[in-house]
């Protein structure tokens, strides 16, 4: 072994009682992972690479290409959490089911104790996670090595990871926005929080109290004079995680947003399956630059949905949590489900004038414009599909007296392929007792009253968990009471 290497395992192994992120997992795996060289028995369609560059953070390259992989396809590189390994994020993330649909590769690569004791990627540490040095080098190298082997398009480079791998994720995405187009962060760090092992623990914690634009010149500084553009981000947290405190969604948010100048006040917000809420952050253009999905009730992981289903995908295991199928929804925010970055060209509109027309004790009535091009359309209660109509109405039926619910609408192409989601609208029922109430008020006076609560230094609301945004004093929000002490959102269609 090169002295190079004894050096690195030595200061790895000399302080691991930092690198908690996974080390809830060792109890849960009760094993060590695999070493390095098992990765090669790994199941169909994943192979390793080897001869891919000089490889200076010393990881292992693996690859899935589907059968008829087009040509200038997206690439997509996953990083797996600690004590983790490639072939176990291939087997439970769900992202071959969707190479194979749309048409892209996938890179995993992939550390080891070697590195690090817990087999974490060091998304810490400057020797690793800079621009040119490292496994940040080592995984560039990987992107170039796949544009040249898969002829990848060097427009439509993305990256994701869970944990440790999401922060070196969001590393990756400051140090070369240049090669990536966008990127996904689940249960993740934000970029150069810390800068030792040391200063890892304070980062999961959510301890950094820094403002947008401090969050903001940390990516600004990982790539000195790029000033655009930059990569598009979606944050994944679940709001029961204390091993990466929901915190660091805020800070990824805060970091991510100030470095595109948009602001931290969403543009919109929906309800996904799940118990799923996702903000969304436009552009000046109106396209979605950063957006974040809150999974109510989770821990530590990525947010899997196993089914046959388009929006269903992977396999639970340890930190392979069912709840939603968050690859997929990242692609559909990354285009891969369409030929052009971003997902905005070719995707059919939202269907607009979404309104509720009439209500009864156990039913609701919907209607709404026609999108042009749409074969059918599929209408939503409360994140969940409800039916499938060709026509622009829709009634409800089998509901409770008395109960808010909240509607969205999304129209379908011929192929089967959703667009953007409409503005959502709320129905109330009728009869159940006391009607339902309706309250405005920033989200500080929200919890004040009694009305919803925090959690990370995000605001929820009483009953239905919705994710409110920032405990503060400028967000505000219309909140309905329906059953008393149940509330949900209602910026539209309810008047306090």
């Amino acid at each position: 072994m090169r002295p190079s290497i004894l050096r690195r395992l030595f200061r790895r192994v000399a302080s691991t009682a930092v690198l908690a992120l996974v080390a809830a997992t060792l109890s849960t795996v009760g094993t060590a992972p695999p070493a390095a060289a098992s990765a090669t028995a790994t199941r169909g369609g994943l192979q390793q690479v080897t001869g891919f560059g000089t490889n200076p953070g010393n990881l292992q390259m693996f690859a899935y290409t589907p059968a008829e992989l087009p040509a200038d396809a997206p690439l997509v590189v996953a990083l797996h959490g600690c004590a983790q390994t490639a072939d176990a994020y291939y087997t439970n993330s769900g992202w071959p089911e969707y190479a194979d649909l749309w048409g892209f590769a996938v890179v995993f690569p992939q550390t080891a104790s070697a590195n690090n004791a817990l087999s974490c990627f060091n998304w810490f540490d400057p020797a690793d996670d800079s621009r040119g040095r490292g496994e940040a080098a080592s995984v560039a190298q990987m992107v170039e090595y796949a544009k040249q082997r898969y002829g990848s398009d060097s427009g439509r480079v993305y990256v994701t990871g869970l944990s440790a791998g999401g922060g070196m994720a969001a590393d990756l995405l400051a140090a070369y926005p240049d090669v990536f187009a966008g990127g996904s962060i689940a249960s993740g760090l934000p970029a150069q929080c810390a800068t030792s092992q040391a200063g890892a623990s304070s980062c999961q914690m959510g301890s950094q109290k820094l403002t947008p634009a401090q969050w903001g010149d940390k990516v600004r500084a990982a790539h000195p004079g790029w000033s655009g553009p930059w990569p598009r981000v979606a944050i994944w947290q679940g709001t029961a995680d204390y091993t990466v405190y929901p915190a660091n969604a805020t800070a990824l948010r805060d970091q991510w947003t100030d470095v595109w100048g948009i602001g931290q006040t969403p543009s919109s917000t929906d309800t996904l399956p799940g118990n799923t809420t996702r903000a969304t952050y436009d552009d000046a253009s109106g396209q979605p630059a950063v957006q974040t999905y809150s999974v109510s009730g989770m821990g530590h992981g990525l947010a899997v949905n196993p089914g046959s289903g388009t929006e269903q995908c992977g396999s639970t295991a340890a930190y392979f949590l069912n709840t939603i199928c968050s690859t997929y929804h990242t692609g559909v925010f990354w285009g891969l489900d369409r030929d052009t970055p971003g997902g905005g060209e070719g995707r059919l509109p939202a269907p607009s004038g979404l309104r509720v027309t009439a209500v009864t004790a156990d039913s609701a009535s919907l209607t709404w414009d026609a999108v042009e091009g749409a074969a059918s359309y599929t209408v939503y209660r409360d994140g969940t599909k409800l039916a499938s109509p060709t026509a622009t109405t829709h009634t409800d039926t089998g509901l409770t007296a008395g109960t808010a619910y909240r509607y969205t609408v999304t129209a379908v192409d011929g192929s089967g392929s959703p667009g953007t989601a409409s503005a959502p609208v709320t129905a109330t029922t009728t009869g159940g007792g006391t009607p339902a109430r309706c309250f405005t008020a920033t989200n500080y006076a929200h919890v004040v009253a009694g009305r919803a609560h925090t959690t990370g230094g995000l605001v929820y609301a009483n009953g239905s968990d919705q994710n409110m945004g920032l405990y503060n004093v400028f967000v505000t929000h219309t909140l309905r009471e329906s059953p008393a002490g149940h509330f949900v959102i209602a910026d539209t269609g309810c008047t306090a």
